[in-house]
Parts: C-alpha cells; sequence; structure tokens
C-alpha cells in the first residue's frame, strides 16, 4: 500500500514538489547523497540554455564543475566573428536570428531556442567587420578602424595568437577551480590542468613574450616560472603511477606531451586569422568582380548583379560552415580538454509511467533531493 521512490530533484525544485506531492497524498523526504555518489548534472536553462548544447555536444561536466555555458557561448561568438568578419554577412545572420525567434520557417521551430546564438555570431561578425572596414567585402562603404586583414595579416595573425593564449590561461584559471572542487587543493596545486599547468602556461607564455620581443628580464622570469610549473606537475603524475623506472618513463612522456600541447594549442589559434583572411579574400574577389562588370553597359551591370548575389551566396555559406567548424574545433580541443577531465551524467526527470485508461492505477511517490 506505500510505494517510495529514491531519486535526483534540483535543489530549487524540492519545496514546489512537495507540495504537489502532498497534494496527492505523498511526502518528500530528503535524504543525504549516498557516498561516493556523484549527483547528475543538470546545466542552467533560461537564457542561456541556446549555449547549453554547446557543451553538452561534447559531454556533460561532473556536478562539481563549473557550468561553463554561458563563457563556452561568448567565447565561441568572439571566435566566429573574428573569422566572419562583415557587418553585411553579420547582419544575415541577425536576420536569420530574428526569423528562427519568429519561428519562420515552421520546420525550424523546434530550433528557436538557439536564436540568442545565431544572434550573437551575426553581432559579433558585424563588430568584426566594423573594426576590418568590410561591408559585403571591400566596398568602401566602411572605413578601416583597426586592421585590413588582406593588407596587414601578420598583425591579425600576431592578435589571433594573442587573443588564443589569453583564452588558455583562463582555461586553466577555470580547470583549476574544477580540480580543487573534484579532489581538494591537492588536485588542483598539481594537476596539469590545474594550478600547475596554468604556473607553467603563464611561464611558457612568458619566455616566449620576451624572446620576440628580445626582453631577457621576462625570457628568465618566464623560463623561472615555467620550470616551476612543469615540476609540479611532473609530480603529480609520477604519484598517478605505479611509480619505480615504469612510472619515471610514463611521466617523461606525459611531461613532453604537456610541453607540446603548450606550443601547438597556442599556435593553433593562428586559424582565427587564416581563415578571417580567407573570408575577406573571398569577399574581395566577389567585390573586384562585380566593380569590373558594373561599369560595361546595361548587359554588364546585370552581370555584376548576377555575380554580387550568387558570389555573396556562396562565399556565405562555404564561411559560415568553415567558421563554424573550425570555432568549434578550438572550443572543444583547446580549451574545454582543460575543462573537464572526467565526464559526469545528465539529470533525466523521472515521469510517471502512462497507461491505458482500463488499466490506469494511482501511484505514491516520493523524491529526495540530491
Amino acid at each position: 500500500e506505500v510505494a517510495a521512490l529514491a531519486g535526483w530533484c534540483p535543489a530549487a525544485e524540492v519545496p514546489r514538489l512537495a507540495r504537489r506531492l502532498a497534494a496527492a497524498g505523498g511526502a518528500l523526504v530528503p535524504l543525504r547523497p549516498p557516498p561516493g555518489t556523484d549527483p547528475p548534472t543538470q546545466l542552467r536553462s533560461g537564457p542561456s540554455a541556446s549555449f547549453t548544447p554547446l557543451v553538452t555536444t561534447y559531454g556533460t561536466p561532473p556536478y562539481t564543475d563549473v557550468d561553463p555555458s554561458w563563457p563556452a557561448g561568448i567565447t565561441y561568438v568572439v571566435m566566429f566573428g573574428i573569422m566572419f568578419g562583415d557587418v553585411g554577412h553579420g547582419a544575415l545572420l541577425l536576420l536569420g536570428a530574428l526569423a528562427l525567434r519568429l519561428g519562420r520557417p515552421h520546420r525550424l521551430a523546434r530550433y528557436r531556442r538557439l536564436w540568442p546564438f545565431l544572434a550573437g555570431a551575426g553581432l559579433a561578425a558585424m563588430l568584426a567587420g566594423v573594426a576590418y572596414g568590410e561591408f559585403f567585402g571591400p566596398t568602401g562603404v566602411l572605413p578601416v578602424l583597426w586592421l585590413n586583414p588582406l593588407a596587414s595579416p601578420a598583425r591579425l595573425l600576431v592578435a589571433a595568437v594573442v587573443l588564443g593564449a589569453g583564452l588558455l590561461a583562463l582555461a586553466h584559471a577555470a580547470g583549476t577551480v574544477n580540480r580543487w572542487r573534484e579532489g581538494g587543493p591537492g588536485r588542483a596545486l598539481y594537476a596539469a590542468t590545474g594550478c600547475a599547468g596554468l604556473l607553467f602556461f603563464l611561464g611558457f607564455a612568458l619566455c616566449a613574450a620576451g624572446l620576440v620581443l628580445r626582453r631577457p628580464g621576462p625570457a628568465v622570469l618566464g623560463a623561472a616560472l615555467a620550470a616551476a610549473g612543469l615540476a609540479l606537475v611532473a609530480v603529480g603524475l609520477f604519484r598517478a603511477t605505479a611509480g619505480g623506472f615504469a612510472g619515471f618513463a610514463e611521466t617523461v612522456v606525459r611531461l613532453f606531451d604537456v610541453v607540446v600541447r603548450a606550443g601547438t594549442n597556442t599556435l593553433s589559434f593562428a586559424r582565427l586569422a587564416a581563415f578571417g583572411l580567407t573570408h575577406a579574400a573571398l569577399a574581395d574577389l566577389v567585390w573586384r568582380g562585380t566593380a569590373g562588370l558594373a561599369g560595361r553597359g546595361a548587359a554588364g551591370l546585370a552581370g555584376a548583379v548576377a555575380l554580387f548575389v550568387v558570389g555573396t551566396a556562396a562565399s556565405f555559406a562555404l564561411e559560415a560552415l568553415v567558421a563554424g567548424v573550425q570555432a568549434l574545433r578550438l572550443e572543444f580541443y583547446e580549451i574545454f580538454s582543460r575543462l573537464f577531465e572526467t565526464e559526469g551524467r545528465p539529470f533525466r526527470p523521472w515521469h510517471v509511467p502512462s497507461a491505458a485508461p482500463a488499466e490506469a492505477e494511482t501511484e505514491v511517490a516520493t523524491c529526495s533531493p540530491g
């Protein structure tokens, strides 16, 4: 005559669930989480839900980790905008976001909650286009406020790498917080994705900057910090092995991987500049062809309009796909790999099973909060 159900409940939902169970003749009894069991993870909902699929596509964060939905979404649209910098093209994305918000077309209505994501990408592309002076290519409608990608590729490349280094440092800092929450101060101190890894990366970046700028002081200080961080990483790696010569060899190999990844992951952000240049080059090609045909009479004008429309549509579709994939790749491999070491399990709400009317029976259940 009594049925009980043990499970997890979001803390904010406990009072409402208790009232609903009381109305049905049931009761809610809070219990302590079972030892050694992590609660399931429910990422935030509401306005930031449009960024949540970006995280869940990679995996479900452990319950104790920081929810990276908002930072990950903002980082993604910024990187997308750098590679897709054009005011006209960004405006088209904003129009697409508006149509999605209004539920048009109907077959895409199920993706409506992603409209802020698309709008953010369009806004970032427009801001980058203002900086580049690009409006459907180098049409001369806008002045160049920062740099012309085709005229100053080296500056854009350096800016992309510096931005990438900053993002990786922030990812290391967030990883340190996650390691602390997962295993306490010891794990946070020695983990390659924790404090030790952050110290090494900052020292590595400072040393590289000192060498490039020919400043021996910062280079030496950076080398010292990098060595100290690498030593802490080595201690943490060796403690995770079985010890002995085999443990020493495994530690050396993994240390080498840490050093190589620090360099390759930073340089990987150069793709922001590379694909930004590709986008600008395609838009420039379309505009030059359009301008060349426009001065050849009525037939030339008609050809110019056709070339501009078809060329813009083709470059828009191609570059939007490329920029979206490359931004996702940087998010997953360079940033998320420093945030998460383990994977959690998603929170899936339980519902009363439905039954045929003739077989339906009244059930009373209790649910305990996690």
